[in-house]
Formats: structure tokens, C-alpha cells, sequence
């Protein structure tokens, strides 16, 4: 399902490990999609660590929504 031609906006989080992977594939489809990025890696993480990573990219995310 394709939001972005649907006009529903959308953000995706993404962790700092994969910068690279998400810039190859933004030129190579030529789409400049919302990200926030978070501290890579994640899978290890407690879920207080977790919750702290959600809580410092909410803001972000929300701006990239409404802008």
C-alpha cells in the first residue's frame, strides 16, 4: 500500500545503521521519504531503553506529519 499516493503522510523510523541503506534506495526509486533516525542497534535494548528512544523521536516524527 503506497500512502505517500494516497496523500496520507507518513514517517518512518529508522535506526543510524542503515543511513546509507536509506539513501541508495531514496535516489534509486527518486523518493525523499520522512525519517527519524534512532541509535542503532536496538535489538539488545531493555524496554525502559527502548521507551527512552520512542520518547526522544515522537517530537521529531510529529513535526514530520504536520509539516
Amino acid at each position: 500500500m503506497n500512502l505517500d499516493a494516497r496523500g496520507i503522510p507518513g514517517v518512518s523510523v529508522v535506526t543510524t545503521g542503515f543511513t546509507d541503506a536509506v539513501a541508495s534506495q531514496s535516489q534509486a526509486i527518486g523518493f525523499e521519504p520522512a525519517i527519524v533516525y534512532v541509535q542503532h542497534p536496538i535489538q539488545n535494548r531493555t524496554a525502559e531503553e527502548l521507551d527512552q528512544l520512542a520518547d526522544e523521536a515522537i517530537e521529531r516524527a510529529l513535526k514530520l506529519l504536520v509539516s
